[in-house]
This record gives structure tokens, sequence and C-alpha cells, in this order.
């Protein structure tokens, strides 16, 4: 193999590891394998922190394929809870509203997800990384500001329920590039009136790349020491 060309590694992000963590990792650990002080290695498509699933990691020359990654069709599970709100739509921050889940039957949560299907406009969370006036968002969060978030269109192209045992439901959604399931969460508990956030989230799929191909993290040692340089 030759890293300072271009590979391209698949790997499984563990949870509460950030995705420049991964990166990280692999970088220090891949540098010490070459004996060099510096080389390229970026990724495609960031995870949150709570989220697991594939990564795709591009060394030397191939990060100038991170783009090519990036607008590839996405596949996720994840698993909402109803009834309850956060302000990042997920368990990072504590619930901050509890609403009513009576009169949510499985059937209205299918009829409800289905709006869902196609080009919709969506909100991103305030605790991202999307860039408002040259600051990215959360920073404005985290100091309790509230600030206007522009509206971004995306394609859901199947959005199934695998899982119905309220107040949780799992979902399988495969969407386009920039969705953040987070803020899909949000709107399917505002459509269902009531509220949601996610509990957990794995990315399954970039493109024809899926989980089974993916290394964990703690094989990257053994997967480095195996390389003839």
């Amino acid at each position: 193999m030759d890293f300072f060309a271009g590979e391209v590694i698949y790997l499984n992000k563990p949870i509460k590891w950030t995705s420049f963590d991964l990166v990280n990792r692999f970088r220090y650990k891949l540098s010490r394998k070459l004996n060099v002080k510096k080389i390229k290695v970026g990724h495609a498509g960031t995870l949150d922190p709570l989220a697991t699933g594939v990564m795709i990691i591009c060394t030397g020359a191939a990060t100038k394929r991170i783009e090519e990654f990036q607008y590839q069709t996405k596949e996720y599970i994840a698993t909402l809870k109803l009834g309850e709100t956060t302000p990042s739509f997920d368990l990072e921050k504590e619930i901050d509203a509890v609403y009513p889940t009576a009169h949510i039957t499985k059937e209205l949560t299918e009829e409800t997800l289905k709006k869902f299907i196609g080009t919709i406009q969506q909100v991103p969370p305030i605790f991202s990384a999307v860039k408002v006036n040259g600051r990215r968002a959360y920073k404005y969060a985290r100091k309790g500001r509230n600030i206007d978030l522009p509206t971004k269109t995306l394609v859901i192209d199947e959005l199934e329920l695998l899982d119905y045992s309220l107040p949780l439901i799992k979902i399988r959604v495969i969407c386009s590039k920039g969705t953040y399931i987070r803020a899909l969460a949000r709107d399917i508990g505002e459509a269902l009136q009531s509220g949601a956030h996610l509990v957990a989230l794995e990315r399954t799929r970039i493109g024809n790349v899926t989980l089974n191909m993916c290394m964990q993290a703690e094989e990257i040692d053994s997967f480095l020491d195996k390389i003839k340089l």
C-alpha cells in the first residue's frame, strides 16, 4: 500500500469519539509506521460524537476524493425517543421539555414518516458546525445566543419504520449529503404533535461502503503491522 500516493480506509467510528479523534488516531499511528512527521489524512462525512458507523478516511493524494465521497448517498439506523426534547436534539444535552404521546400509534407514525420522503427543507441544529457569519453555530449555542440558521434543501430517498416500541421508534434513513438526523428526529416529533430526540445513531452505508467492510478502531494497530513497506 502506498499511503502517500493515496489509500482509502473504511473505519467504524466508536461512540463518544469525535470524527477528528478517529482521524487523529489513524494519522498518528500511520506516521509512526511510516516513520514520518507528517502525512495528509482526512475524512469524508462527519459523525456526531454520540453516533457510530461508517467513516471513510483518505490518505495522501486520495484526500482529493473526499468531496466525491461526501456527495454519495448515506444510510442510517436511528432510534428516537418520542415525548421528550433536548436542546441538541440528542443525548448530549438534558431534557428540556416533555410532550404527550398517548395519541401516537404505529399507523400514525408510518403515515407521518411518509411525509418526509422526497425533497424536504431542514433547519440544522443550533448545536452543529454550520457556519453563521463566519462562526460555527455551536459557538453561539454554547453562549446561549439564539440565531436564525438558513434552511437547507435535502433529499430523503427512503424512510422506513423498523421498530415501534413507544416511546421508542427505530427508523432506517437513506438520504443526501448534509442531512442532520438529529434535526430529522426533531421534525418527526413535531409532525407527530409531540417531541422527539435521538438516542442512538449508526451510519450503515456511504455510497457502496457498508458497515461490514469497516475496520474497528482497535484493529488499526494490527492492520498497520501487517503492511509491508
